[in-house]
């Protein structure tokens, strides 16, 4: 499936984020809750997840340093959950710390994975993307 689209949500008082409705299914297996390298939280399908990731290691040198920091960084900081009866999760207090998310939050959909924002830094990522956005796709197949 991939995932397009934003939509805004409120977490209720226990941190549960309920996941629009359309992607739910995609679920059905559970999901991983990650610390993203970007100030948002990702939401993953486990067979995604480690596809993505070992993608991104193939080739390295798993007894090296830059591939041990990402094993440990994405590794430590992904949380295996599962949807409730009303298709929500609850989110981890160290990931919500990382994304800056309170109570507002934009869900987004990035293709292969969904990512949890704050409300405002949603908005402030929105504002640099529009600015940036001709610069990098005109880069797009330039092999510089």
């Amino acid at each position: 499936m991939a995932f397009r689209g934003h939509y805004e949500h409120t977490l209720d008082a226990k941190h549960r984020l309920s996941i629009p409705s359309r992607f739910r299914a995609a679920f059905s297996s559970g999901l991983v809750l990650a610390k993203d390298s970007d100030p948002c939280i990702s939401v993953w399908t486990p067979e995604a997840r480690v596809s993505t990731f070992e993608r991104a290691l193939q080739g390295q040198n798993p007894l090296g340093r830059e591939y041990k920091s990402i094993q440990r960084f994405f590794g430590a900081n992904s949380f295996d959950v599962e949807l409730d009866s009303s298709g929500r999760v609850t989110l981890p207090p160290p990931l919500m710390s990382h994304a800056g998310v309170e109570k507002e939050v934009v869900v987004a959909g990035v293709g292969d994975h969904l990512e949890v924002w704050s409300n405002e830094r949603w908005q402030e990522e929105q504002e640099a993307l529009d600015a940036s956005i001709g610069e990098v796709t005109g880069s797009l197949g330039d092999p510089s």
